[in-house]
């Protein structure tokens, strides 16, 4: 009776409920007055019919614009309301001035790091890539930086303990999921004998992710241990826009010198602790010298977003690291869905585009927008070697769905597909030539590509691209590869659930 009652009254079912409960309303309402009042239903009509107007007119993605037209010409008389509460791309005048606010402290912190031109040696395709994000995301190309990059998180785990105890100034973490159990616990009981030693330990996690892992009220419990923490976009249970911007990054930064980033969030499956659909592959970057301040900074504003401060970065920068030798460049980068620029989308399709040998992908989800799959059936047309993993195991059955309706165009151009079967696998990961790479957190679907705040790491000419790209190579070993013949005898019931699911993926 109290795992029922835990259930029943655990906040993600009374969310689920009330937000259950003002569909319901909103329908009831829209029906009853446009039953009696006439004018209200064709106020309704014209409230519609704008909202498709501006569907039409604005610059988001086409699969977007069509699965909200979809919705609202079927049912116009709330059809367009429910668009403006939660599909609109209007931002509050308060939360844009924030936002530029944070673009400038992050441009004003990295702009003498600005170096781009510097990658012109190696080619303009490395320096446009460097230019683009130095103008457009203002993270700069670093050399003099160290990486690592580990296939599992059970390799990393025991890695992020050892650095964790090094910290002698602060530890920043920033995540989208924490959960109790070895791998959370591990970390906290550092941070908090860090914290009684005067250490400055601050986490950032989001509220939608860790819904059904934490009580609402954990950032006091965790202050009452010295750890300053700040919850991401609250979640309110009222249907706004808001609830769509998540806060999925992943970073983890020792004293400005040491910082991870990749997949890997802080719960037991991440580190096959706790087995969840299979054995979780998944997978993580350390980066160690001058390349961290970026990724501090990056943290930094989104603190001060949360916060509402103005804090002097500068105080955090390290001193110089030590001179290394050749470490290729390495250049942290974040998008935001506040700036119009879909960051994540542009280093993929500039990876794409300047594949002359291979393109390896390894991610969970293959829910793609045009101009990715147009990208990736070129350049499998023109010759280029395109493979890509997605899981066998799914952790969310119509996102697999959704994923393998993907399939067909990309094989008809020649792209191979390859399915992880021991399990989930949640890798983000391009390699593209053993001359570039990514690692980070922006899946291949619309809710990482245009609503999230992601980040990642692009690597040019730096030494562990052979190790992602032999990471790659030893697990197709133990991957199912999908022929075009499996998609041209499918159920004619299950292709059409499929074809469905395809034209609504953008809003899911």
């Amino acid at each position: 009776m109290k795992k029922v009652l835990y259930i029943l009254f655990h906040r993600s079912v009374l969310v689920a409920l009330s937000l259950l409960a003002q569909v319901v309303t909103l329908v009831v309402m829209v029906n009853i007055f446009s039953e009696y009042i006439n004018s209200f239903y064709w106020c309704c009509i014209a409230i519609s019919v704008i909202a498709a107007l501006l569907i039409l007119g604005s610059r988001i993605e086409p699969a977007y614009k069509i699965a909200w037209l979809l919705l609202i010409l079927p049912f116009p008389v709330f059809g367009g309301i429910f668009y403006l509460l939660v599909g609109g791309g209007h931002i509050p005048k308060r939360i844009s001035r924030r936002m530029r606010r944070v673009s400038e402290q992050s441009e004003e912190n990295l702009r003498e790091d600005f170096k781009a031109d510097d990658l012109l040696p190696l080619g303009e395709d490395a320096a446009g890539q460097a230019r683009y994000l130095e103008r457009f995301a203002h993270c700069p190309a670093y050399t003099n930086t160290e990486t690592e990059y580990f296939a599992l998180g059970d390799l990393v785990f025991p890695r992020m303990l050892e650095e964790l105890k090094k910290a002698e100034r602060y530890i920043f973490l920033e995540y989208f999921i924490l959960q109790p159990g070895v791998f959370w616990d591990s970390i906290l009981d550092i941070l908090e004998e860090k914290a009684a030693q005067g250490v400055e330990v601050r986490l950032i996690y989001d509220d939608m992710g860790c819904i059904f892992s934490l009580p609402r009220d954990y950032n006091e419990q965790l202050a009452a241990r010295g750890i300053q923490c700040r919850v991401f976009n609250r979640f309110v249970p009222i249907m706004s826009l808001r609830l769509n911007n998540r806060d999925h990054r992943k970073l983890m930064i020792i004293d400005g010198k040491v910082g991870f980033t990749g997949g890997i969030n802080l719960a037991d499956e991440y580190i096959n602790r706790r087995e969840r659909f299979g054995h979780w592959k998944d997978s993580a970057i350390l980066l160690e010298g001058d390349a961290v301040w970026s990724m501090t900074v990056m943290f930094l504003t989104m603190w001060d977003h949360c916060c509402g401060w103005e804090e002097e970065f500068r105080h955090f920068r390290p001193e110089p690291s030590a001179v290394r030798p050749w470490t290729g460049y390495v250049q942290p980068y974040t998008d935001t869905p506040l700036d119009r620029e879909t960051v994540g989308q542009a280093v993929y399709l500039n990876m794409i585009s300047k594949a002359r040998k291979y393109i390896y992908i390894t991610t969970p989800y293959l829910v793609i927008d045009v101009a990715t799959n147009t990208a990736l059936c070129n350049a499998a047309k023109a010759g280029v070697d395109v493979r890509i993993i997605t899981p066998h195991i799914p952790d969310k059955r119509y996102v697999f769905e959704v994923t393998r309706a993907h399939y067909p165009p990309l094989l008809e151009a020649g792209v191979r597909i390859y399915e992880y079967t021991p399990g989930f696998i949640h890798a983000k990961n391009f390699v593209v030539d053993d001359r570039f790479a990514t690692v980070g957190t922006v899946n291949l679907d619309y809710r990482s590509l245009f609503l999230h705040f992601e980040d990642g790491v692009w690597l040019c000419e730096a030494p562990c691209i052979r190790d992602i790209r032999k990471d790659f190579e030893d697990t197709l070993s133990v991957c199912q590869r999908i022929s075009l013949r499996q998609w041209r005898h499918l159920n004619p019931l299950l292709q059409l659930y499929r074809n469905i699911l395809r034209i609504f993926a953008p809003l899911m």
